[in-house]
């Protein structure tokens, strides 16, 4: 395991929120690349909270300043951290005697943001496609190291170490944590994230899909009137030529592109968002034959991938070791082509148009307008096979960390079984499991997920 160094700490300010929390806004430095510390810089954002209690005499014990920390790491890829105030797990979290970092991930939020322009700036191409190659799990979690060194270089040796939390790739770099970096944690909690121990995507999207299509099923099976109000928004969306309507983000609104809505078809709730969104776009039709602007935009927000563009750079990567992923989801979808192809008899209800889930697709380099400046690096990276691993499965199996998971059998996004297998080959792992849960239970259902993880931890299991 390599050496990191802590990381340098350019400045730290802190303020009061509602709620009666304390937060500090951090800025660090951090190699942009470990493997070489002198070449390079990267400024990376965190926001890191406690409990602010005031007292009648002020006082400042060390053990109050010196809380154990519990480091969040945020899903994704590409996606940053809210503030404190906004998460409903940060007063459960502090309640129980932590103090929380939300770190902005490498390349998210302030943390030297990786868009369509700043990637540009690496230089040609090629490489830009090998600098993203320094955006993965591996990279993040060598930042935390050397942020957690930082934040407690003055802190005794018995509370160096720190806590994580992982929300869905969050849970992916918790496990690149556990296999290389272990001797920074002290405890792991893991909400539907159980990394697919797996070296390409191919049987991660081949059994995702299956998901997908049940996730249709109850869709339609709920609004059964939208098997017609789909093909209808098909049929004006192709009437004109396909992809002939500009989106207010400059982007075209393909058959595709709608099709991809059905990525909130995994959250709780996500049928009624998807329901509304279709709605309003037949109504539309029917009352004024186009699409008006708050429509357009509503479809607009359906996805993020051109304000994050590292969710779509590197999402089928995240998979990968030696293997390239070649558009593994665009692959994998031609198992299902009869379900999903886009041309189905408009007045046969048996047979609706599926839309996909979290898939990220080549087509999406011409449809997202920033996703379209970097279309020849997507195509690099998707045929690179140059990929280090993001997982060591000797180290998990004699791990000695504890690992707390939520773990929910519907998950549209993280197949369950997969992460089952992760499960079993994590020494010490314990698995809360429950088919009532979405994806994204910590936000949705946070007081119950919360509960029963902690519980894990807390009760005695026999």
């Amino acid at each position: 395991m390599s050496t990191i160094s802590p990381a340098k700490i350019v400045s730290q300010r802190t303020y009061q929120v509602a709620g009666k929390q304390q937060v500090t806004e951090h800025f660090f430095d951090v190699p942009k690349d470990y493997s070489k510390p002198d070449g390079g810089s990267l400024r990376l954002f965190a926001r890191s909270v406690k409990k602010h209690d005031t007292s009648v005499v002020p006082e400042t014990p060390k053990d109050k300043d010196q809380l154990p920390w519990m480091c969040y790491l945020q899903g994704g890829p590409g996606m940053s951290c809210r503030s404190p105030q906004n998460y409903s797990f940060t007063q459960p979290i502090l309640d129980r005697g932590y103090q929380l970092l939300y770190l902005d991930q490498r390349g998210t939020g302030l943390s030297s943001p990786v868009t369509a322009s700043t990637l540009q700036m690496r230089g040609v191409d090629e490489v830009q496609a090998r600098y993203l190659k320094l955006y993965r799990a591996d990279s993040i979690v060598k930042d935390c190291e050397a942020i957690r060194q930082a934040l407690t270089a003055d802190y005794p040796e018995e509370k160096k170490k720190w806590s994580t939390i992982g929300q869905s790739f969050g849970g992916f770099c918790t496990m690149s944590y556990l296999s290389f970096h272990p001797e920074g944690l002290r405890e792991c909690f893991v909400f539907g994230g159980l990394q697919p121990l797996v070296d390409s995507p191919d049987e991660v999207y081949r059994r995702l899909f299956k998901k997908v299509i049940q996730r249709n099923q109850t869709y339609y099976a709920k609004f059964s009137e939208d098997i017609a109000r789909v093909k209808t928004i098909m049929n004006y969306l192709s009437r004109f030529g396909d992809g002939k309507i500009k989106l207010p983000s400059e982007g075209t609104l393909t058959r595709r592109r709608f099709r991809q809505l059905g990525i909130v078809l995994g959250f709780h709730g996500g049928v009624d968002m998807l329901h509304e969104i279709v709605l309003k776009a037949s109504m539309n039709i029917e009352a004024f034959g186009h699409l008006t602007r708050p429509t357009l935009s509503a479809i607009d927000g359906g996805s993020s991938f051109d304000d994050n563009i590292l969710y779509a750079l590197i999402h089928e990567p995240l998979y990968c070791a030696g293997n390239a992923p070649k558009w593994s989801a665009h692959r994998m979808m031609d198992e299902y082509k009869d379900l999903f192809t886009l041309d189905k008899p408009a007045n046969d209800d048996n047979q609706p148009i599926f839309f996909t889930g979290e898939m990220v697709f080549p087509h999406m380099f011409e449809d997202y307008a920033e996703l379209r400046k970097v279309a020849p690096v997507a195509e690099m990276v998707a045929n690179d096979s140059s990929w280090p691993p993001l997982f060591d499965e000797e180290q998990l199996a004699k791990n000695e960390v504890p690992v707390y998971c939520a773990s929910y059998t519907e998950d549209m996004y993280v197949d369950f079984d997969l992460g089952m297998e992760t499960a079993k080959k994590v020494k010490g792992c314990k698995t809360y499991i429950t088919n009532v849960m979405f994806h994204d239970a910590m936000r949705s259902k946070m007081d119950e997920v919360i509960k029963a993880v902690f519980a894990l931890r807390d009760d005695l299991v026999e």
